[in-house]
């Protein structure tokens, strides 16, 4: 069993030499033994709640990585931090402390490793914004670190199909237009979600679960098994162990996290047709790290990746299905075969990709993945997007749509909510293009998805008639012609503000183009006319998030990240 030098680990300020009896104390206090003072601590962070049933298994799971942690001689500290579950925070304001979370999780998680000086972490989460914040903290910090996803719901079942919590969503919509009885609303809402476990379509949950893996900072297989399988526990109890293997070979998150990884993760979001939020968080994790990767980074690799993985909101299969398929190590082999993934890049096993690799065989008998040479398209699922309407880039989801151009006339909101009234009486017609603005993280503030209004639009049948665009966000479970993103946002007059009723937009996912037709010199005029809007709130957390936060192409982040870092945490 190895042993650990405490004298160089920051624990060693609140567990070495006399001037720490006290602090010890208070260890002794909560039972621990003089052996387990002088070990290791390992920040066991898990987000764990009961909001949501993406987060309800986290805590039985970060057992199990304890347990991992202690066999491997280190002394675990459980701790909890923050969720706010965006399927009940959608279509209302509170919404808006969705992508706030993110930053609250990473803050929260570093203040606490930092107070309490833990000299390694292993985080648990389920849910859309956990997964990235914990990432985010553990390159930040740059202490050995290894994630773990908590794992997906498993599907609800209504007659005789599979379904999620998008069916009940784009269901709301079917019913406003007189299309199902409020019977069979009820119906659905009962069976759709039979289980602990994120969101089970490739939403960002489980697309940023699939990240996980590409970057290199979760086991191999641990983010495929649903989170009611017990099975989940024994890759949670690897994770324990495998941080101390990181602890004694000196491994951190920033030798994982590089330029290279950060492209394969950009990589099996494509390739999974995955969530539009991928391009928010990548950056953000990469912001941490002092490497630039911003949402046009992202959307050239989105550009040239194949789509492989034929999976919902776009598709037809669940996360369950693409776990019996094989997982995301077989979708890694493919995409590597194929020349699409640097192999080079360390992971948390302590090997390379290619070596952890090296035994994966792909499985030709399932219908969810296919070889990188059988693509259900030779682009990425999701497409970035640039114009003079968006000069510094907008994003959109095309898994799945069968027109990858759009034009039409512009129908102005300043709020969602003005949005979804509208849709939910059906006043708008085919054609045209749905502006939802004032919704970026500035503006917003905290910059909203928009799930709400995208279902209930393909509920009423019109999913593929009109375009949606906003310089707020999607679910990952949307669906349509729905572009996000856009920048620079409306609060702080870009084009987007700018447009009115009647404007022509021209949409074009093939060239990767996003335009109004107007000239320099007419969008120059409005903006000299154009008047800030003033936010609606003047104090509390979203005023202070508005003050800080950054642009969306730089992954709206609220500090200057690894490249303006002068001392590491871990070298304390």
């Amino acid at each position: 069993m190895t042993k650990f030098d405490k004298k160089k680990l920051p624990s060693r300020h609140t567990t070495v030499g006399p001037d720490r009896a006290p602090h010890r104390s208070f260890y002794y206090a909560m039972k621990l033994t003089q052996k387990d003072v002088a070990k290791p601590f390992v920040g066991v962070v898990s987000t764990w709640n009961e909001a949501a049933p993406c987060n309800t298994s986290l805590m039985r799971q970060a057992q199990s990585v304890k347990k991992g942690v202690i066999e491997a001689n280190g002394t675990p500290r459980e701790f909890c931090t923050i969720t706010v579950t965006d399927g009940i925070a959608m279509g209302h304001e509170g919404m808006k402390s969705s992508l706030i979370s993110r930053e609250v999780i990473a803050d929260s998680t570093e203040l606490t490793v930092r107070g309490h000086s833990y000299d390694a972490l292993v985080g648990v989460a389920g849910c859309d914004k956990s997964l990235p914040g914990l990432m985010m903290a553990m390159c930040r910090l740059n202490v050995p670190s290894v994630f773990i996803y908590g794992g997906s719901i498993l599907p609800g079942r209504y007659k005789g199909k599979d379904v999620t919590v998008v069916d009940v969503f784009e269901a709301v919509g079917k019913h406003s237009a007189g299309k199902i009885s409020e019977k069979e609303l009820t119906e659905l809402e009962l069976v759709a979600c039979p289980s602990a476990g994120a969101c089970g379509g490739q939403f960002t949950a489980n697309t940023m679960a699939c990240v996980s893996e590409a970057i290199g900072l979760a086991l191999p297989y641990s983010s495929g098994t649903p989170a009611p399988y017990l099975e989940r526990d024994k890759y949670s109890y690897l994770s324990g162990k495998a941080v101390m293997n990181l602890l004694e070979k000196k491994i951190r998150p920033r030798d994982i996290v590089t330029l290279k990884s950060l492209e394969n993760a950009a990589v099996i979001v494509a390739a999974t047709g995955g969530s539009t939020n991928a391009a928010l968080h990548l950056p953000a994790i990469a912001s941490e790290c002092g490497i630039k990767f911003d949402l046009m980074d992202v959307a050239k690799i989105f550009k040239k990746t194949p789509y492989l993985a034929d999976l919902k909101p776009g598709g037809k299969y669940v996360a369950k299905d693409m776990f019996e398929a094989g997982g995301v190590p077989i979708i890694l082999k493919t995409l590597y075969d194929g020349g699409f993934i640097h192999g080079n890049c360390m992971t948390v096993t302590g090997k390379t990709m290619k070596e952890n690799l090296k035994l994966v065989k792909f499985n030709d008998n399932q219908k969810v993945i296919r070889r990188y040479n059988n693509p259900l398209s030779l682009d990425g699922g999701v497409v970035g997007l640039k114009g003079n309407l968006a000069p510094d880039g907008a994003i959109v989801k095309v898994a799945g749509l069968k027109n990858l151009k759009f034009t039409g006339k512009a129908r102005c909101f300043d709020t969602e909510e003005a949005a979804f009234d509208a849709v939910k009486k059906k006043k708008y017609k085919d054609g045209d293009v749905i502006i939802i603005r004032y919704e970026g993280p500035k503006g917003g503030p905290g910059m909203r998805e928009m799930l709400s209004t995208t279902a209930a639009i393909y509920g009423q049948g019109n999913g593929e008639k009109v375009a949606l665009i906003t310089d707020g966000r999607f679910s990952g479970a949307t669906r349509g012609f729905c572009v996000g993103h856009v920048g620079p946002e409306a609060f702080v007059g870009g084009p987007i503000a700018l447009l009115k009723n009647g404007d022509v937009i021209d949409l074009d996912a093939n060239k990767g183009t996003i335009n109004v037709r107007l000239t320099a010199n007419e969008l120059k005029v409005r903006k000299k006319k154009w008047k800030p809007k003033k936010i609606n709130f003047g104090s509390g957390t979203l005023w202070k998030y508005a003050q800080t936060v950054g642009p969306t192409h730089e992954g709206a982040t609220t500090h200057p990240g690894g490249k303006k870092e002068t001392k590491c945490y871990a070298d304390i």
